[in-house]
């Protein structure tokens, strides 16, 4: 049964913001750390060129961003001592093979939606046997279908797709959370919302947030430690203040959204109580004991007291006789009517009756 409030998980996502450098990725770790936030992402790229053409124009400047295994080992390891779940985009087939041949203690590996139908990735990241994280931005649903068909015809179930990708930065009108929804039920998948509207944008925390209002609680955000500096991909990361009001608003909307449970709470049942709140059934005028209820001395009406019969039970009270002597605004109830309760007997189940042909 659902019947808790789903909690927010928030990705701090650090992208190539650092553009190489080290220190200034530490400096991302720890401000995540203190932000408190759930998980930070990493791109990985080991193989420029198992990635980039040579002649690609950003291949020397990619170059330039990457790290060695050995620093990966040590970022990593200090994300986990920081109390961070790791997740790692992985941009080629080498990166997948370190953090498996090397045991990495990483939450998630992730495809990126430029790769999402690529077969040398998928294939790779059979062997890892966590959670598989699909980007699915500008994607079709025949992509989406290949790539979930193709991890779980080996057994592979353990998927969360991202909706939303970096159009530098994303327009409100090409956002459409609504289709987001579509295709985690399309596809019967958790779903995350990657987040991307400008850095300067004064909506920016509120639409970061409007999935949570839609029961998505996991988003991805880009965080940079410079907030409006123009370094690489700074054109939807967010500082520290807005970063919390982030975590706050999500937080709030979630709880607005619920927790997708039919059963009525405290709040709804009192608002609903016949009588005090939901008119009552009552006598429009005096009734005398033997006059039969009808449409003519029967009437709704709020009382000081709670009424033991319901609105929708008004049809039942229609033709049966008083007992005793009703008052004007005197709330009617069966204790009230002369009514008799019908006994059900064993012919009344029908497989009791098949028992007995057979």
């Amino acid at each position: 049964m659902e019947n808790k409030i789903l909690k927010p998980y928030i990705i701090g996502e650090t992208a190539y913001n650092h553009e190489g450098d080290i220190k200034y990725l530490y400096k991302m770790i720890d401000d995540i750390a203190e932000l408190k936030l759930h998980a930070i992402k990493f791109h990985m790229l080991l193989n420029p060129e198992s990635y980039m053409q040579k002649k690609h124009p950003l291949i020397n400047e990619i170059k330039k961003w990457i790290f060695s295994k050995n620093q990966w080992n040590e970022i990593i390891d200090y994300s986990n001592k920081k109390g961070l779940d790791v997740i790692v985009l992985c941009d080629d087939v080498d990166s997948i093979e370190y953090i498996l041949e090397n045991s990495i203690n990483v939450t998630a590996i992730e495809l990126h939606a430029t790769g999402l139908n690529d077969y040398f990735l998928l294939n790779a990241v059979f062997g890892f046997d966590k959670q598989i994280i699909l980007g699915v931005g500008g994607s079709t649903i025949d992509e989406i279908n290949f790539a979930v068909d193709f991890l779980s015809s080996k057994g592979k179930n353990n998927i969360l797709l991202i909706y939303g990708f970096q159009s530098y930065p994303t327009k409100y009108t090409d956002i459409n959370l609504s289709k987001m929804l579509k295709i985690r039920n399309l596809f019967n998948l958790p779903i995350g919302y990657a987040d991307h509207t400008a850095f300067d944008d004064p909506n920016n925390e509120v639409i970061s947030c409007m999935a949570a209002m839609m029961g998505i609680n996991i988003l991805e955000k880009h965080y940079t430690p410079d907030y409006g500096m123009e370094r690489i991909d700074y054109h939807s990361a967010v500082g520290k203040m807005q970063m919390l009001k982030i975590k706050e608003l999500m937080e709030l909307g979630l709880k607005v959204y619920g927790n997708r449970n039919l059963k009525m709470s405290e709040a709804e049942l009192e608002y609903g109580n016949t009588g005090p709140m939901k008119k009552a059934i009552v006598a429009k005028k005096d009734i005398k004991k033997g006059e039969k209820l009808s449409l003519d001395n029967l009437w709704f009406k709020r009382t000081v007291e709670e009424s033991p019969i319901r609105q929708n039970q008004f049809l039942q009270l229609i033709g049966l006789g008083a007992i005793c002597n009703i008052n004007k605004d005197e709330i009617v109830g069966f204790s009230k009517v002369k009514y008799k309760f019908k006994k059900i007997g064993l012919k009344n189940f029908t497989h009791t009756k098949k028992s007995k042909e057979q």
